[in-house]
């Protein structure tokens, strides 16, 4: 172990990824210490967090909840400065003092933070599927370019990273690997009958059977949209074609991945479905540290079962594969589309049964183009929302 305390900014600090982050932090205060902490609009919670944890600085969204943030902490003798704002995300991702970034903001807030880790060489804990699903070339190109250290927290990337060869690099066709076996719990609804999806309700849809999540994410999980952005994903992390990543259904959820390789041998990571196995496995790699997760008994377990997806239930699966095809804006556009459509549903207007529809409607319209700047991205983002919001309306009438 480092003889020198390494310190983490948490981007999301108070979402789930974000408490798991700073729950294996606090198990090693000898090996890490916390230098920012941001949260969107969870002031309280974020409150309490700079309590626990001292950073020197939390930043917030709105101007006004830092006012009422640094109120606080400054009555409460804690010496933390409060900013606001995606610049101050920037500056706290960014910092000299920062060894690593946990990149746990949900959706595409969470992409130009990320890249300014990546370019100022960090080691970045990668939660925020959506900086590789909107701009994966970009995003692998500044890591390159820059010595930034690349880890996956998504316990499925995270365990085909374990399974791949000590020291991988991107590229599966060097190390001989036939596919990537990405698995899924297949979320709540996978032996509901498809006459009865469109009664589903937001609570029904954050009811994960196996994983605590936020509710967006949740409801990806339940669309298997969540699924078709890893597939994007793992495309970028590791260097495979679509026609070598394979989507599995295991509803245990113990095995979180496999890779198989040329040999016949198919490797697998099994544990408890806990985010801080790969989240201190990424914080400590190349080493082990505990993380405070329940060790697997797989007597309790039993057994284990494997399904093929189909896709007439979780048609949100078919296009992501479609959009990694496609390429260019294509991924970021499926992307925006998802977070508009999901964000109409738990909100009480679009109907679960509705949210494909819309993401598929917007990829027909907006014109396809090459992904090859942070500009023409978020250009491509802001015309999906647009579009995307258009057809939500269209189906609410």
């Amino acid at each position: 172990m480092s003889q020198f305390k390494q310190f983490i900014t948490v981007l999301g600090a108070t979402g789930s990824i974000g408490v798991s982050t700073l729950d294996v932090v606090a198990r090693h205060p000898q090996r890490y210490g916390v230098f920012a902490l941001t949260a969107h609009r969870q002031v309280d919670k974020l409150f309490a967090q700079c309590l626990q944890h001292r950073p020197a600085y939390a930043v917030v969204d709105r101007p006004d909840d830092a006012l009422r943030l640094q109120g606080q902490l400054d009555a409460a003798g804690c010496c933390t400065e409060v900013l606001s704002g995606a610049a101050s995300l920037v500056a706290v991702a960014s910092a000299p003092e920062v060894d690593m970034v946990m990149a746990a903001i949900v959706g595409a807030a969470g992409l130009v933070p990320t890249l300014a880790a990546a370019r100022s060489g960090k080691r970045i804990l990668l939660a925020n599927k959506e900086a590789l699903v909107m701009s994966g070339a970009l995003f692998m190109q500044e890591v390159a370019a820059n010595g930034a250290t690349l880890l996956p927290i998504d316990s499925e990337h995270n365990a085909i990273f374990q399974a791949l060869p000590s020291g991988f690099t991107q590229g599966v066709d060097g190390v001989e690997v036939t596919r990537i076996l990405l698995t899924a719990s297949g979320g709540p609804f996978r032996r509901k009958p498809l006459a009865e999806l469109a009664a589903v309700t937001p609570e029904m849809a954050c009811a994960h059977p196996n994983w605590v999540m936020g509710r967006k994410i949740s409801v990806d999980s339940a669309t298997m949209m969540n699924k078709g952005l890893e597939v994007i994903e793992a495309h970028w992390l590791f260097g495979a074609p679509a026609e070598r990543i394979e989507v599995v259904i295991h509803p245990e959820s113990v095995i979180h991945s496999m890779v198989a390789y040329v040999d016949g041998s198919v490797l697998a990571q099994l544990g408890n479905p806990d985010m801080r196995t790969p989240i201190a496995h990424a914080m400590a790699y190349p080493e082990r540290v505990d993380a405070g997760v329940k060790p697997l008994d797989l007597f309790a377990v039993g057994q284990l079962n494997f399904e093929r997806p189909d896709l007439e239930r979780f048609p949100c699966l078919a296009l992501a594969y479609r959009a990694l095809e496609a390429g260019g804006i294509a991924p970021a556009v499926l992307n925006a589309a998802n977070e508009v459509a999901v964000e109409s549903f738990l909100a009480g207007g679009l109907g679960f049964d509705r949210i494909a529809a819309v993401i598929a409607a917007t990829l027909d319209s907006v014109p396809q183009q090459a992904a090859d700047s942070l500009e023409a991205v978020l250009a491509a983002d802001a015309q999906a929302r647009e579009l995307a919001a258009g057809f939500v309306r269209q189906s609410c009438r």
